[in-house]
């Protein structure tokens, strides 16, 4: 059991799980940063890592050195992590939606869920950095509707947060968050210190460092740069899929 799990009180409610389901370079992990500011709430970094890592091969950075310390068991992952037992009414596992390639999706009744996107355009302009040759998989966006899907059909509706309107008015749209999964805005979540956190999962040297330079939502600024000619075909592809999730996102109020 990871170190952050703590036994909860016996006879305690089982917490609130929050999933935030996340494609890479989406603010996942400042959110992530956002949620463990609050007092009654744990965060989980990608608990699900280890078992995609695995599975599909991906080559990803530091592929190698991470199979060597990560849980690849999904299912004791689910039974000890996602289902176990915490000290504190709020569990946030900052999850990515590529992850739940390949295994049981039967734990994802005993949470709620967020949706987390960001345009396409401005995702794969710095993706490429880490993953040179992204596919549609790597997006995640292909797993966000699929589990957009079958959340809906089992009487779910989970909100949808795209980066740009978070950065645009972090106050009002975390709010708006708030109010949708029954918990209270709290505004410790809009700044948090500087540097790494103890829940950073073992690839934060490869991707993490800017959110380890911020010390919270960085306000929105358009990209200028444009995404490598190769991975256009690709981008053609996510913008669909993006528009339909954007539909549904949290506006920020002056948006």
């Amino acid at each position: 059991m990871p170190p952050f799990v703590e036994s909860e009180p016996a006879g305690s409610a089982a917490p609130l799980r929050i999933h935030a389901w996340s494609g890479p370079r989406n603010v996942s992990t400042a959110l992530m940063y956002s949620f463990a500011q609050r007092a009654d709430t744990r965060v989980v970094d990608e608990p699900l890592y280890g078992p995609y890592l695995e599975l599909t091969g991906a080559v990803h950075p530091g592929r190698d050195e991470l199979l060597e310390v990560l849980d690849t068991d999904a299912r004791r992952i689910i039974d000890t992590v996602l289902l176990g037992p915490y000290d504190r009414p709020v569990v946030f596992f900052k999850q990515m939606a590529h992850h739940l390639v390949g295994i049981d999706w039967s734990f994802l009744d005993q949470g709620v869920h967020v949706l987390l996107v960001r345009d396409p355009r401005e995702v794969l302009t710095t993706l490429v950095r880490q993953l040179p040759e992204p596919t549609l998989r790597d997006t995640g966006l292909d797993l966000q509707i699929q589990l957009l899907e079958h959340l809906e059909a089992r009487g779910q509706e989970p909100p949808v947060l795209d980066a740009r309107e978070v950065l645009l008015d972090p106050p009002a749209v975390l709010a708006e968050l708030c109010r949708r999964l029954g918990i209270p805005f709290d505004p410790a979540m809009l700044s948090w210190p500087a540097g790494a956190r103890p829940e950073d999962g073992p690839w934060a040297p490869h991707w993490y460092q800017a959110v380890h330079r911020s010390t919270g939502f960085a306000p929105y600024r358009p990209k200028r740069e444009a995404p490598p000619d190769h991975v256009l075909p690709l981008l053609e592809t996510c913008r669909p899929l993006y528009e339909r999730l954007y539909r549904s996102a949290i506006k920020a109020p002056a948006s």
